[in-house]
């Protein structure tokens, strides 16, 4: 994404959008809360195509398996960069177009009641591929696996210890700073509450996509819930039936940074690469025709 010279107002992570138009430069004042500004979309994708391009891939590069985590993580990477509004956010009343790309989301360091979660920050180049994408993730998840604390742990950790009456005078003042953009960067430089777009595989725990919210804590503008493959019936112009593999999409959004029209050619677009997933190994910002 191109870094344009810090001016005043700008934030640390992102520029501050000072010629939008007036419906969305008050819609921050008229609804100052992310949270009470949520859109969802719910989609369903027909998987076919992804099924066997997954196959593939894995036939060549069978000892660093792909998933349909890292080929819809490419997918979402290209989206935002090739649909720049969707990687805005609303912080201290203003609108700010994001410095870069980022994907966060959570990694259980092993499936049992009992393991903890780390938290992972990873951030994209406009070049980015399904192939580097792929490799940033299988390196971030090894990680976050091991004994290593996330930086955002680390942070949760040291103030968990404090005194019910300090700890929320605390975050009264990270609260403050948040809405300037002063919060200090070592703590948040991996808060996912930060990201671009935040990802919820709850697919691979067995469960159906759904609605998951935003906070009003941080600038994520984008939460995206995958749920569970399964078999759906699909209609063709004449009437006929077949049973397709479909995984279902839940994505929560911050109505406040864009118009539904602008979040349709976006669906379509996302919805484009992941039934035509040999788009991502060209890089992000080429453009494609949807």
């Amino acid at each position: 994404m191109e870094q344009k010279k810090k001016k005043w107002g700008d934030r640390r992570d992102g520029v501050w959008l000072k010629d939008i138009d007036a419906l969305h430069a008050f819609m921050p004042y008229l609804y100052p809360n992310r949270a009470d500004n949520e859109a969802f979309i719910s989609e369903c994708i027909d998987i076919t195509e992804l099924n066997a391009y997954i196959a593939k891939k894995n036939a060549e590069n069978p000892e660093y398996p792909y998933t349909f985590f890292h080929v819809l993580a490419a997918a979402i990477v290209k989206t935002v960069t090739l649909r720049p509004k969707m990687n805005r956010f609303i912080a201290g009343r203003r609108i700010y177009q994001r410095n870069d790309i980022s994907l966060a989301f959570v990694v259980k360091k092993r499936f049992a009641d009992e393991a903890h979660e780390a938290l992972a920050f990873i951030r994209f180049p406009e070049t980015s591929t399904v192939e580097s994408v792929h490799n940033r993730i299988m390196a971030e998840i090894n990680e976050c696996r091991s004994d290593k604390l996330d930086n955002s742990t680390q942070g949760m950790e040291t103030l968990k210890k404090l005194p019910r009456p300090i700890l929320r005078f605390v975050m009264w003042i990270l609260m403050k700073l948040d809405f300037y953009g002063r919060v200090p960067y070592s703590l948040v430089k991996t808060d996912p509450n930060y990201s671009s777009v935040f990802i919820s595989n709850l697919g691979s725990i067995n469960l159906k996509a759904g609605y998951h919210h935003l906070t009003n804590w941080g600038t994520n503008s984008l939460f995206i819930i995958i749920g569970e493959k399964s078999k759906k019936p699909f209609y063709d112009d004449e009437g006929n039936v077949t049973m397709r593999d479909t995984l279902e999409l839940g994505l929560t959004l911050d109505e406040r940074i864009a118009d539904g029209y602008y979040y349709s050619k976006t669906i379509r677009l996302l919805k484009k690469l992941l039934q035509n997933p040999e788009l991502l190994e060209a890089p992000a910002n080429e453009e494609i025709d949807y």
